[in-house]
């Protein structure tokens, strides 16, 4: 049987393309640069935020020292848990405040990076578009040249 063969003058256009390896490396290393921004905010973040709490759990246990404390009339038992209760709430609400700000902070650099990501991938794809045109149009004459 005789063998047919098919060429398509469209597909043998692409065979012409030069292929930009670096565009593909740039873009892996961009990614990973972005990776580690993005962690090293969110490991801050927790290592803040691991402070506050190891820091409200000491003072915490200070505090119920007093109530632990043998009293010698028992007035002094209610008073001491009214104490200890008064000064959770106001330590509940300056740690929250704090746990705020670390994730307000957080928030903020994040939204940092994803408004400078933004700008460096519409350069970089900017770049890229300008230069495979440049390099594309050549070829498409050249393809267009041999289908001719």
């Amino acid at each position: 049987m005789a063998k047919t063969s098919f060429e398509n003058p469209f597909m043998k256009m692409f065979d012409d393309l030069p292929v930009d390896m670096n565009m593909f490396n740039n873009a892996f290393k961009t990614s990973a640069a972005l990776g580690e921004k993005f962690s090293k905010v969110a490991l801050e973040a927790a290592a803040k935020n691991a402070e506050i709490s190891s820091k409200w759990t000491k003072e915490t246990l200070d505090k119920f020292a007093t109530v632990s404390t043998a009293h010698d009339e028992p007035a002094d038992y209610s008073k001491a848990i009214a104490e200890f209760a008064s000064a959770s709430v106001e330590a509940a609400s300056e740690h929250v405040a704090a746990f705020a700000e670390v994730a307000k902070k957080a928030q903020m650099d994040t939204v940092e990076l994803m408004l400078a990501a933004g700008k460096e991938v519409q350069a970089e794809t900017t770049a890229a578009v300008k230069k495979a045109t440049a390099q594309a149009a050549p070829a498409a004459k050249k393809a267009t040249a041999k289908a001719a």
